[in-house]
């Protein structure tokens, strides 16, 4: 099947209450699914964890697929998502061998860098949230803790696709209007709705900015795609090394 290419004028763009409730809906929605899944998972002596890998497996990966196929299957009578994720212009070789390491450079030395600062911020302006939002992997046996590793890592790198085509194949063209000021609004909606960690979440915008720029200029989902998916694998990897090394 071939895809025809979606011009810029050709988007409708989003009212500003949607594109807000679109963009952080994802995580509204993950905090309500842990906060319920908590007393579950200890009853089950399971990892905290084990909330965030559900809340990406049944709400994440669900509800952002769920909203593309439902408009696609509105925008052209089939469960296709031509025209609706955008920003698949191609690009050389030689861009993704540039941009990739760069953008994925970056957002690892961003959270490398502001490390101490969350720690900071975790135990004073957000000392207030609930002791279950600090997920801890002591004390559970070697087999529970290789299960949560492996579906970490399987779920990171889902979602980091998944959460590419959402947020920059989808509603990034749709707030195409706002100009040089639309990928700024992205990377702060994207960031502010990781509601269960919010002491990355101005890590998540120094880290995501320049990718969500770069996506946007090049009108091209997948330099976001590979950067993001890499970066989460590289944070899957770093879990494992912290239990198990």
């Amino acid at each position: 099947m071939t895809i025809q290419p979606v011009f810029e004028q050709e988007i409708k763009q989003h009212a500003i209450w949607k594109s807000l409730v679109l963009h952080l809906i994802p995580g509204v929605l993950i905090l309500a699914f842990v906060a319920v899944a908590v007393p579950i998972l200890k009853n089950l002596g399971l990892p905290l964890r084990f909330g965030l890998l559900m809340g990406i497996f049944f709400i994440l990966i669900p509800f952002e697929l769920g909203v593309l196929f439902y408009e696609g299957k509105k925008r052209n009578g089939t469960f296709s998502l031509n025209g609706i994720v955008v920003y698949r212009e191609k690009i050389s070789i030689k861009q993704y061998l540039l941009w990739v390491p760069l953008l994925l450079g970056w957002s690892v030395a961003i959270f490398l860098l502001s490390s101490p600062l969350q720690v900071y911020l975790s135990k004073t302006v957000f000392s207030w949230v609930p002791a279950w939002f600090i997920v801890s992997d002591a004390g559970y046996s070697k087999t529970i803790l290789i299960v949560m590793v492996v579906l970490y890592g399987i779920g990171n790198v889902a979602a980091a696709i998944v959460e590419e085509l959402y947020f920059r194949g989808y509603l990034l063209p749709r707030i195409s209007r706002l100009n040089g000021w639309a990928p700024l609004v992205n990377a702060v909606l994207f960031a502010l709705q990781h509601f269960m960690a919010p002491w990355q979440q101005l890590s998540i915008i120094l880290g995501i900015l320049p990718q969500v720029y770069v996506v946007s200029k090049k009108r091209n989902i997948f330099l976001g795609i590979i950067a993001h998916s890499l970066l989460n694998l590289l944070s899957s990897i770093s879990l494992a090394l912290s239990i198990f090394g």
